[in-house]
């Protein structure tokens, strides 16, 4: 049997190559000012789906149960949460942190686009920098009490999306897909790199759905028939909604009053949400 020869069991300040040592956790400190309960991530494997829009309307049913909500946009080159909210430039902070910006309804929310004098500049940062702007907006912002947090993910298995699923303590993720042959592949791939960081699926949204015919009320649906379902069971997950093309829930969007919209569209998401285990 080996001697012990002194060791502390504190791996963090040993260099060691032995049996016991214990895997480093690559979890990102909150900031000491934060107390985030739950983390729910919003991915896709494809860019373009409607990640922003499920963020932001799921944030809206979120806050109007009464819930402490925020958001954290994780797109960095990408950046449409405050285009929806209304948010313009312009975030405060002091020695210990940054403050995150607030809607109108009081979800917090922080975003590159809140750092730059013009939203039209493009962030043309290479995958490290980018990464390191997304732990800077989880340990650095003073987000205060927060019952349930939403990160708007950029699209892919890159270095950002890698980035949040190990430094933050994601809680489950929503997965947001499109009726197109290609959903299986979008599906697969979020799925799968979930799995391998062991991150709980709550389910899938399906956005685009269909477009409802404004005088007969017929459901037409634009990308051909929906393999939602049926991709579903083929992982055993549920369907957690399915958003149609509706220019009313554009225009709110377009005009930053995404606060006031009126449908039921994601109520079994935020069950599924809800249901997570405290």
């Amino acid at each position: 049997m080996a001697e012990n020869n002194g060791c502390t069991h504190d791996c963090s300040s040993c260099g060691a190559d032995c049996a016991s040592r214990k895997p480093e956790s690559l979890l990102v400190p909150q900031n000491a000012g934060s107390d985030i309960k739950k983390v729910i991530g919003v991915v896709s494997g494809k860019g373009g789906v409607g990640k922003s829009l499920v963020t932001s309307m799921m944030s809206v049913l979120t806050r109007r149960k009464g819930y402490e909500t925020a958001i954290l946009d994780a797109d960095v080159t990408g950046p449409s949460i405050p285009k929806i909210f209304g948010l313009k430039f312009g975030i405060d902070g002091n020695d210990e942190g940054m403050f995150p910006a607030k809607t109108t309804t009081g979800i917090k929310a922080i975003s590159v686009n809140l750092l730059l004098e013009d939203e039209q500049t493009p962030v043309i940062w290479r995958g490290p920098v980018i990464a390191g702007t997304v732990n800077q907006f989880w340990s650095g912002v003073l987000w205060g009490d927060v019952d349930y947090m939403y990160v708007d993910m950029p699209p892919g298995t890159g270095d950002v999306p890698l980035t949040v699923f190990q430094s933050l303590p994601l809680d489950g993720i929503i997965i947001v897909t499109t009726p197109q042959e290609l959903v299986s592949m979008i599906v697969a791939k979020a799925v799968k790199m979930a799995e391998m960081m062991n991150v709980p699926v709550l389910g899938i949204v399906e956005n685009m759905s269909y477009v409802e015919c404004p005088d007969c009320g017929k459901r037409i649906q634009v990308f051909g028939d929906s393999h939602v379902d049926e991709v579903a069971a083929q992982f055993g997950l549920k369907v957690l909604g399915k958003i149609p093309m509706d220019h009313k829930l554009a225009a709110l969007c377009d005009k930053g009053i995404l606060e006031l919209m009126e449908n039921d569209y994601l109520n079994d998401a935020l069950e599924a949400v809800e249901a997570i285990e405290k």
